[in-house]
């Protein structure tokens, strides 16, 4: 991209696929210049081709958002060119256990991306956002940052940090022209669940997505899109008025499961 473009600049991470794809591909309708940053470089550069095909703009990077020297430097490396107006902090894993079969391992992997991985963008981000008196962060939390789920000991607890850290952003930063929110999505239909019903459910894969499906009160899961609807809301100027606001987009599941 020229350093005379003057389109804005979003980077996502975990844009490679699922959520983090749709949000890529979204962002990019606006006339957004797509930094698209995930662990697997091929991934990333489908959807940059898959963004360039469609007349759009966008670069593809790999990054370890845990590892907190290669986020700076990339983030580095793109400042001293463009300004990176929205943050969308999309990469994380799941996990399925209780604290049982919680093993120190697994507590420290969940940590180290979906905790660490959001802090050390932000970190890296802060700085040149300030500077501007201009940014938009979104970070991806979940239902479970909000209410109790069964065997998501690992996850919840990520995913309540991620909520919080929207939180205490949103506040430090109200002044410098930073605002910062998070979504919380419900089930959504991604790859990932495939995958999941595949390995855990080979026999029985229509009956568990279904059963899956209806654990959500609207009746289905959501959609990678419909999640990339709401940040692409919340990256516009229309929600120049919201910060430190968590979105539930979930089917009814926090205010209806009950």
């Amino acid at each position: 991209m020229s350093q005379q473009n003057t389109k804005k600049i979003a980077l996502v991470t975990g844009g490679g696929s699922g959520i983090g794809r749709s949000i890529c591909l979204r962002l990019a309708k606006r006339d957004i210049h797509i930094m698209v940053v995930d662990l697997n470089l091929d991934a990333a550069n489908l959807v940059k081709d898959e963004i360039l095909r469609d007349s759009g703009s966008a670069d593809a990077y790999a990054v370890d958002v845990a590892n907190h020297q290669q986020v700076h430097e990339l983030f580095n490396t793109i400042t001293k060119h463009y300004p990176i107006d929205i943050l969308v902090n999309n990469a994380g894993i799941a996990h399925i256990g209780n604290i049982e079969n919680t093993t120190e391992a697994d507590l420290d992997r969940l940590y180290n991306i979906n905790v660490k991985g959001v802090y050390n963008c932000i970190h890296a981000a802060i700085e040149s956002m300030k500077s501007r008196k201009s940014g938009v962060i979104i970070n991806l939390a979940s239902v479970a940052s909000s209410v109790g789920i069964a065997h998501r000991f690992a996850y919840s607890m990520t995913k309540g940090a991620v909520l919080t850290m929207t939180y205490s952003v949103a506040k430090d930063y109200i002044n410098d022209g930073i605002r910062c929110n998070c979504i919380a999505p419900g089930r959504v239909h991604t790859p990932f669940v495939d995958n999941f019903l595949a390995q855990s459910y080979p026999d029985n894969q229509a009956e568990m997505f279904e059963k899956l499906s209806k654990s959500q009160p609207i009746g289905r899961m959501g959609k990678p899109e419909e999640i990339a609807g709401l940040v692409e809301y919340l990256c516009s100027d229309d929600a120049a008025f919201i910060t430190g606001s968590n979105f539930p987009i979930d089917g009814g599941f926090v205010t209806l499961n009950n």
